[in-house]
C-alpha cells in the first residue's frame, strides 16, 4: 500500500479520483522536480470551502452576532489552527516535496502543511462535493477548536516583535531523543546570531514555540 492510498485510510474517504489526491499531496518544488501539477491552485478552491464549512457549522452552534462568528471563524481557520488539525492526522508524512525543500526542513514547515491541507479539502469537495468536504471538516476539524482558541502562536509574536526591531530570527533542532513513537525534541530560537531561548516538546512544532516562548520571557525581563 502506498503513502496516497494509506492516507485515504486516515481521512476514511476513498477518491473516484485518485489523481486529485495526488495533485493535492504535491508541493510545488517537486512539482518542479517531476513536471507535475503541484496543489497551489487545489490550496485556492479548499481555503474556499475550509471558510464555507466552518461558516455553517459555527452559524449553527453560537447564537450570537456577527462580528463574534467572523473572529472565531479566523481563529478556527488560521495557519496555527489548520497545523493543529494536520498534526491529528500527521499529514506532513503524506506530502511529497522536493529534495532541496526536504533537506532544508519543508516537511516541518507551516505553511506548507496549512496549505496542503487546504488543498485536500478542495480535493474532496472536487471528487465529492461539498457534503463530502464538509464531513472531513466535522471528523477531523471541529473536534479541536477549542484547542486552537486556546494556543498562542508564541512564534508569530516573536517574528513579529523582531521584525519591527528589524533583527533576524531563526530556529534550530539540537535534540532529537526517544523512540520513534515517543519522541522528545529541543529547539533553540537565535535573533541575528544570539541565543534567545530553549524549549522542549513531543513535536519540533511544540519545541519551537516553548522556545519562542522562553525568549518573550526573557525580552520582557
Amino acid at each position: 500500500m502506498n503513502n496516497v492510498e494509506k492516507f485515504q485510510e486516515v481521512i476514511g474517504y476513498k477518491f473516484k479520483n485518485i489523481n486529485l489526491l495526488n495533485i493535492a499531496l504535491t508541493h510545488s518544488s517537486y512539482a518542479n522536480e517531476h513536471n507535475l501539477e503541484c496543489n497551489e491552485r487545489m490550496e485556492f478552491l479548499g481555503d474556499a470551502v475550509l471558510e464555507l464549512a466552518m461558516s455553517n457549522y459555527l452559524y449553527h452552534v453560537i447564537d450570537l452576532d456577527e462580528g463574534v462568528l467572523t473572529k472565531t471563524r479566523a481563529k478556527a481557520v488560521c495557519e496555527v489552527a489548520l497545523n493543529v488539525y494536520a498534526e491529528k492526522i500527521h499529514l506532513s508524512n503524506y506530502l511529497f516535496l522536493g529534495k532541496g525543500e526536504e533537506l532544508s526542513g519543508g516537511r516541518d514547515r507551516p505553511a506548507i502543511i496549512a496549505d496542503a491541507l487546504e488543498a485536500i479539502l478542495g480535493a474532496v469537495f472536487l471528487d465529492g462535493g461539498f457534503d463530502a468536504a464538509y464531513q472531513i471538516v466535522k471528523k477531523y476539524f471541529i473536534p479541536y477548536i477549542k484547542e486552537t482558541f486556546q494556543f498562542k502562536d508564541y512564534k508569530s509574536i516573536l517574528q513579529e516583535k523582531l521584525q519591527s526591531e528589524k533583527r533576524s530570527i531563526r530556529y534550530e533542532i539540537v535534540k532529537d531523543e526517544g523512540p520513534a513513537n515517543n519522541k522528545t525534541f529541543e529547539a533553540v530560537v537565535y535573533m541575528d546570531n544570539i541565543l534567545m531561548g530553549r524549549g522542549v516538546g513531543k513535536t519540533k512544532k511544540e519545541a519551537q514555540q516553548n522556545a519562542a516562548k522562553a525568549a518573550l520571557a526573557k525580552e520582557a525581563q
